[in-house]
């Protein structure tokens, strides 16, 4: 079964056969069948979740 589901203030989880594909169509290579996809824009390994946004926004 697939499953995509969406943490408050987090990822979304996606899980089961998937394929991820950018604006380009091109395949964005998975090596799970569970992945966390960012949703804050600040990761730093897009467009996977690395947990930045557990982290305090930085004020200039």
């Amino acid at each position: 079964m697939n499953e995509i589901r969406a943490y408050p203030d987090g990822p979304l989880l996606v899980r089961g056969d998937f394929q991820l594909v950018d604006e380009d169509g091109e395949p964005i290579p998975a090596s799970r069948r569970t992945v966390a996809l960012c949703r804050c824009g600040r990761t730093g390994i897009p467009p996977f979740c690395d947990g930045t946004h557990t982290l305090p926004i930085k004020r200039r």
